[in-house]
């Protein structure tokens, strides 16, 4: 049975992201307002807290794509999902137990950190197992579409959902989430071939085939590289934008929840744009596009003061930018590195980039909160628009602008 993007399978694990997204950013709005306005976090603190989420990226990212490929990728995303949904129902039992501290919340996001590390990743290579590779772009622009449905809806139901029960209650929707993406994902029937054991070398060796195919690649390694800085930039900006929208701009967790909706919205619109300029300017054309438009969104919300009507106006105009850059480059650079990777390297390359990816967040997020606390939050966002353009143009620069998908 086709879905019109692979297998019956590929649509369960369709349905499991979008379930996951959804609770995703009930969680991505309750958990900065539970630091903020619960338990008054500074910007350092919090960019603390995100460093600590990413950290496992940075530590364990290299080795997990080693681990990857060698064990079959279904059963690691569903051990994965369950496991997160699993961490997520201590956060409001802590609360109700008064034991809930920045601390705490710090060393409850490394083994979350790692779970997502390894699952995220494994759904990343188990894709090109469900779907051929003449249909990963469409499969690739239905996650996306769904991920944008998850980020325009979310957040805003997600600001209503903390006002009315609280932050801590809120995450149990994103627990319930993960729990039923993992029960999705674990009745796909699709058969999924061991990985084979008769070329399995020494763990180093492996992890150095993939660092040389992803830094050696004449154009994912450019690629790569900037997308590495966009993920600095990323990391200061939303450390920064919570106590930005919460503190300063004054408009509340309603009111975060509707910017991060916002930038949903633009996704949609870039979504659909970035399809278009894929079959015109390439792949790589259209994720230079994208990058272009991240610098500019936060340069809106650095120059502009938020005062008066101006507040939400700035905030929710800067997100909806940010988005639409999102939504044009995301499905044309996941379809481009699946469709040049082989597959007994998927895990490595995917693990490779997003281990550096994320992992530097741990740089970027406490830089951000420091600049924050000792600049003030919009020259900091206005230093993070600075990092977007220059890992930007260095992708501009390079062979990867001129990249297109394999002829079918």
């Amino acid at each position: 049975m086709r879905t019109g993007g692979g297998s019956a399978g590929f649509g369960r694990v369709w349905a499991a992201e979008t379930v996951s997204g959804f609770g995703s950013y009930v969680t991505g709005v309750a958990l900065p307002v539970l630091l903020v306005v619960t338990l008054s976090a500074s910007a350092t603190e919090l960019g603390v807290v995100a460093a600590a989420q990413w950290l496992p990226y940075l530590l364990f990212g290299l080795l997990a794509g080693v681990f990857i490929d060698r064990h079959r990728r279904r059963r690691l995303i569903v051990g994965t999902e369950l496991g997160q949904g699993a961490l997520l129902l201590t956060i409001p039992v802590l609360a109700a137990l008064g034991l809930l501290r920045v601390w705490v919340v710090v060393l409850f996001l490394l083994p979350f950190g790692t779970l997502s590390l390894l699952g995220t990743a494994a759904g990343q290579a188990y894709l090109p197992r469900l779907v051929p590779a003449a249909e990963l772009t469409r499969a690739n622009v239905r996650l996306e579409r769904s991920r944008i449905a998850a980020q325009t809806v979310g957040p805003a139901l997600a600001g209503g959902l903390v006002r009315v029960v609280g932050a801590p209650l809120a995450v149990l929707v994103d627990a319930a989430s993960y729990l039923v993406s993992g029960v999705l994902v674990a009745t796909v029937r699709t058969p999924e071939p061991a990985p084979s054991r008769a070329g399995r070398r020494r763990v180093r060796t492996e992890l150095a085939e993939g660092l040389r195919f992803v830094y050696r690649h004449r154009t994912l390694a450019p690629y790569a590289l900037g997308t590495h800085g966009w993920f600095i930039g990323t990391a200061m900006a939303s450390t920064l934008w919570a106590p930005y929208v919460l503190r300063q701009a004054g408009i509340g967790s309603v009111g975060l929840g509707v910017t991060l909706a916002a930038a949903g919205v633009g996704g949609v619109v870039g979504n659909t744009v970035g399809v278009r300029l894929g079959g015109r300017i390439g792949a790589g054309g259209t994720v230079v596009v994208g990058r272009w438009l991240s610098p500019l969104a936060f340069l809106v919300v650095a120059l502009v003061p938020p005062t008066g009507g101006l507040a939400w106006g700035v905030a929710v105009a800067g997100q909806a930018l940010f988005g639409l850059g999102m939504g044009i480059d995301a499905p044309m650079e996941s379809a481009y590195r699946q469709t040049v990777t082989p597959d007994a390297l998927q895990g490595r390359m995917n693990a490779t980039i997003r281990s550096m990816n994320w992992g530097l967040r741990t740089v970027g997020a406490p830089l951000g909160g420091v600049l924050g606390d000792h600049l003030g939050y919009r020259p900091a966002l206005a230093v993070a628009a600075g990092v977007y353009a220059v890992a930007a143009l260095g992708m501009t620069l390079s062979p990867y602008r001129t990249a297109r998908l394999p002829d079918r």
